[in-house]
């Protein structure tokens, strides 16, 4: 199938291309490398440096490739950002969806894979957290991501689009051969953060909040592989061809994961003692948030196949170890 990459040159979205490619699909990228890195693009895969403000360019894009199914990686994801620069996020994560969605309703492409997020569900008071969990997102990034899914719905009933909502709990993890890694500035992200202090790039790493109601006191959440998310994108795709379909999938590992326990496996990973700082908690971060995925078992087959933290901060140590400085092409619009 021809399939168009939206935030292909991103985290995500790069080791979703990779996996495409492999499957033999053709693939073609959109990126406006605000956050993404061309060194991340493969050979020969065709690449436009395009903004989703130009629908007549995305529309052309899809018109020329013969783009069958699209993906949909590029949102801004910084939540306390979100709270400080709302516009931003509602320009770029709702305003630049719409600009997509109609340049594909213009074009008759109905097909339409979405990166979603746990943060739709907010601070949930039940776990694990399931696809029919009450959302009610608690800062403008989970709010866009939830403004997207009901604009989907909308959109599915009106021109019969057929798409599925991806809703992801903590992306982590790198590419198996080292080749493909994390690579975010400003890094917010806990693995990263912590094996920047086991490279000595960073003196410390801080602990928010050691007084939870959890096993150590610590935040648990769900660590989910960047390949394990990629593999769920393809393997909707035989779902999407029902004309209409509305397709709602949590990923996640449903095992939570303490940050005493993040640091402990990084230090049996990497040899390196891991020095933290203990800080008070963060406002509005929930003490837990865990998965059920059950449905995305059954209905697609899915299920990860990095199961425990150790053998996901296996494959982000690969990566990091092997390029201390990221991509270091820094290229932006």
């Amino acid at each position: 199938m021809n399939i168009l990459v939206v935030g292909g040159a991103g985290y995500i979205g790069s080791h979703c291309v990779r996996q495409l490619l492999a499957a033999g699909h053709t693939v073609s990228i959109i990126d406006n490398l605000v956050y993404g890195h061309t060194q991340a693009v493969p050979e020969g895969t065709p690449f436009y440096q395009q903004d989703l403000g130009d629908i007549e360019g995305v529309k052309t894009i899809l018109r020329q490739d013969k783009i069958e199914v699209v993906m949909h990686f590029a949102a801004y994801a910084y939540v306390g950002e979100s709270v400080n620069e709302p516009f931003k996020y509602y320009f770029n994560n709702f305003v630049a969806t719409l600009n997509l969605l109609k340049a594909m309703i213009d074009e008759g492409v109905n097909q339409f894979v979405f990166s979603s997020s746990c943060a739709t569900f907010g601070t949930p008071e039940e776990f694990p957290i399931t696809e029919d969990t009450p959302q009610a997102p608690i800062n403008p990034y989970g709010q866009t991501k939830l403004d997207v899914e009901n604009a989907l719905r909308y959109l599915s009933n009106a021109h019969g689009l057929s798409f599925a909502s991806l809703r992801y709990f903590n992306a982590s993890g790198a590419a198996e051969d080292g080749s493909l890694g994390e690579d975010h500035d400003p890094e917010t992200h806990l693995i990263p953060l912590v094996l920047d202090v086991a490279l000595g790039k960073r003196p410390s790493v801080q602990i928010y909040g050691t007084d939870y109601d959890t096993p150590d006191g610590t935040c648990l959440r769900d660590y989910i592989h960047v390949d394990d998310i990629a593999r769920a994108h393809i393997m909707v795709f035989d779902k999407l061809k029902e004309p209409g379909a509305q397709l709602f999938y949590n990923l996640g590992t449903q095992k939570p994961t303490s940050v005493r326990e993040v640091i402990a496996a990084a230090e049996a990973v990497t040899g390196q003692k891991i020095t933290v700082e203990e800080a008070p908690r963060r406002p509005g971060d929930p003490a837990a948030l865990y998965a059920d995925a059950s449905k995305a078992k059954r209905e697609l087959g899915w299920e990860p196949q990095f199961k425990d933290i150790q053998s996901i901060i296996e494959t982000a140590w690969k990566w990091a170890s092997r390029h201390p400085e990221g991509y270091q092409d820094q290229a932006k619009a």
